[in-house]
């Protein structure tokens, strides 16, 4: 057996390998004599079936699936031997298979199309800056969560005439379009000119309005119409609205009652005690949002900061045969610059890890699973403390899904660890801002 790594660049590559009757015969006569002690061919008892008359029925499958098992194991050691950094898996020259004779050729010639990982260096120090953020919970975003929930644990009442935030259903129509359907009419979406002319009509009143001027979101307008966001970009025009019922949210009061729906019973008492409290979820929630902002931040400075070549045309090969038909060229073309990104980011992230020697124990997966437990617990309304059943549902969890769940939880805590290294290596430059301003910031 002969098998040369050819490099075309220095991230594509061919294996090539030449298989003589010695490496695959041996193989291929041993499976001839199990089939004959295994074949029930009428007018042969089992297990005296003659090897000859096996080799001519069923010779030719056993040499292809012999050399392929053969061909498997070996691309794959070669690989591992040689420590070839490889991304995707081995294309094989299926052109070059397709001219094989298997009824009279004894020698063989194999190509593997291979993609490497370029050999790049990221920096990792002090004169890398990123911005973090620090957000200033103030007065009036708590008072904002303190409306929102109240309009969220609200009662809902039907009343007969229309205020500038009601929820209305009924029937959309267009006289030259002849357009008619059921829709529900969100006040609080539509632009104040146009919600003018439903305030104070009642039920079964038709108002008429401009639909562009009424919603600049083509995403709305498509979602009250039902119809897909481009299909909705040539409609315009005169619209009428028959009310057949009206929703309005009464907010809830601030009372006891609110005060148990949301903490538990008799958690909180007062409204300074829920203003409090929500500032201090909201600020936890903010720390989560901030560290997610940084961490994205720091991903792609590294990524664009540091030389690293892929082999972006094998791998649209390979993501293209990988997927079987369920990625189209144009999808792909839409979607590679992500892909790549991401997978330069795993290539830095894997290599910060190796070079710093971070490790992840088992005991480390165990208590992160534990945490990921008891926050959706809470986030579900049941906080308490569940001793010993904790362990019993981490177990089952990391259990599950045939390891997945497992590989799962051990890179989130890998990610972090990473993550944590890289802070305590570059300059992060801490900004306090607004929830407004960072709203900004993070979708700009």
């Amino acid at each position: 057996m002969d098998i040369t790594l050819d490099k075309k660049t220095t991230t594509e590559a061919l294996i090539k390998i030449t298989l003589k009757e010695a490496d695959y015969q041996p193989k291929v006569e041993q499976k001839v004599k199990e089939y004959s002690k295994q074949a029930q061919i009428k007018g042969f008892r089992k297990g005296k079936v003659p090897t000859g008359l096996v080799r001519k029925m069923y010779g030719k499958s056993i040499l292809v699936d012999e050399i392929n098992h053969l061909l498997s194991h070996t691309v794959n050691d070669y690989i591992k031997e040689h420590k070839l950094a490889i991304l995707g898996e081995p294309i094989p020259n299926l052109e070059k298979s397709e001219g094989i004779d298997w009824d009279t050729q004894k020698e063989f010639e194999f190509e593997y199309d291979i993609g490497l990982v370029g050999d790049f260096v990221y920096d990792l120090s002090k004169k890398v800056k990123v911005q973090s953020y620090k957000i200033k919970i103030d007065d009036k975003s708590v008072d904002e969560e303190v409306e929102q929930l109240r309009k969220n644990y609200g009662d809902r009442l039907n009343p007969e005439t229309v205020e500038k935030e009601d929820l209305l259903h009924g029937e959309i129509s267009q006289d030259e379009s002849e357009l008619s359907q059921p829709a529900n009419l969100f006040l609080e979406h539509m632009e104040a000119s146009q919600v003018k002319k439903f305030v104070g009509a009642k039920k079964e009143d038709t108002v008429s309005f401009d639909i562009n001027q009424a919603f600049k979101s083509e995403e709305v307008k498509a979602r009250i119409l039902n119809k897909p966001p481009e299909e909705v970009k040539q409609i315009k025009g005169i619209f009428n609205f028959k009310i057949e019922n009206i929703t309005r949210m009464q907010p809830a009061e601030l009372k006891q009652p609110l005060f148990d729906r949301l903490f538990g019973k008799d958690m909180v008492k007062t409204v300074p005690e829920l203003k409090d409290r929500l500032k201090g979820i909201m600020e936890e929630n903010y720390i989560r949002d901030t560290e997610n902002f940084l961490l994205n931040q720091i991903r792609d400075k590294l990524v664009e900061s540091t030389k690293l070549e892929l082999p972006d045309a094998f791998l649209k090969r390979w993501l293209l045969i990988s997927n079987q038909g369920k990625l189209s060229e144009e999808a792909l073309e839409k979607e590679y610059d992500q892909y790549s990104d991401e997978m330069k980011w795993s290539l830095i992230s894997n290599k910060i890890a190796e070079d710093h020697e971070i490790k992840v124990e088992h005991e480390d997966v165990v208590v992160k699973a534990k945490e990921l437990i008891t926050s959706q617990l809470a986030s579900s309304g049941m906080n308490q403390d569940w001793g010993d059943q904790l362990d019993t549902f981490a177990d089952n969890y990391l259990k599950g899904e045939e390891g997945q769940n497992y590989m799962k939880v051990f890179n989130q805590v890998r990610g972090e660890k990473v993550f944590e290294k890289i802070q305590e290596k570059v300059t992060i430059k801490e900004k306090e801002v607004s929830v407004n301003e960072f709203r900004e910031i993070a979708t700009g």
